[in-house]
């Protein structure tokens, strides 16, 4: 029984970081370093509990719908708490107020779809909520070298890609073997560790990856969009049923 509860422990501990995320960007404790590594391992423990389910072969809706759940507001509305917090502020409420809000829902739209629609193998359909909330959460820690205005387009374009139906390459059916789990808490307590010592520059440093995988998904959609692409896939397309004619 214990056994197929470990993963749901993963998605809490995923739940609570994003709770703490956003009470660190309170005024009162105003530390949005700290608060964006919440996020930053939050992701982690979101990408360890599904395949450590798998391995363990503990699937459930329950998981699923807990899940859903803890990545709203691990990576919907903490990054977008920690984003007004150091950014949108001194704003004018409405603005700041919508842009803000946008953000969680159109992740709990995104959700939503993943939950109900069939998507295709390997890919994820628009991207996903971790990886936005990851980039908008180490996205607030370069406020002072970044217009505004280029903070809150970002913010509107991460909102945009989540409900877009824009490809990512799905890397969640890597798997963990079963006599490996072991090796899950040890990686966490490392991340845990290495977040707290350096909190802003390792934030910092992983805004960069997410950031290419963001535009990763953006660059092949325009690229299946251009004239050019789509002739030389109709002129394969037609080849391909030339050679089967041929074939048979």
């Amino acid at each position: 029984m214990f056994t197929k509860s470990i993963p749901s422990l993963f998605t809490v501990a995923n739940l609570f970081l994003g709770i703490v995320a956003i009470l660190l960007v309170f005024p009162e404790n105003s530390k949005p370093d700290i608060a964006a590594m919440m996020v930053i391992i939050a992701m982690l423990l979101d990408g360890v509990d599904g395949r450590v389910a798998r391995a363990l072969n503990a699937q459930s809706e329950f998981g699923k719908e807990l899940d859903s759940l803890s990545d709203v507001i691990s990576f919907g509305v903490a990054p977008a708490f920690i984003m007004y917090s150091v950014a949108f502020m001194e704003l004018s409420p409405a603005p700041a107020w919508i842009i803000t809000a946008l953000f969680p829902i159109c992740g709990a739209l995104r959700l939503a779809r993943f939950n109900v629609v069939s998507g295709m193998p390997g890919y994820f359909i628009g991207l996903p909520i971790p990886a936005a909330g990851g980039v908008l959460a180490t996205l607030a820690l370069f406020h002072k070298e970044i217009p505004i205005a280029v903070l809150l387009a970002s913010t509107l374009a991460l909102s945009f890609l989540m409900v877009s139906t824009v490809k990512y390459p799905n890397f969640k059916k890597i798997g963990i073997p079963k006599n490996a789990i072991w090796v899950v808490p040890l990686v966490v307590l490392v991340s845990v560790v290495l977040g707290i010592v350096f909190p802003n520059h390792l934030s910092k440093i992983i805004f960069i990856p997410l950031v290419l995988y963001a535009l990763y998904g953006l660059k092949k959609n325009v690229e299946r969009r251009l004239p050019g692409r789509k002739r030389k896939r109709r002129k394969k397309l037609t080849e391909d049923g030339s050679h089967s004619e041929h074939s048979a």
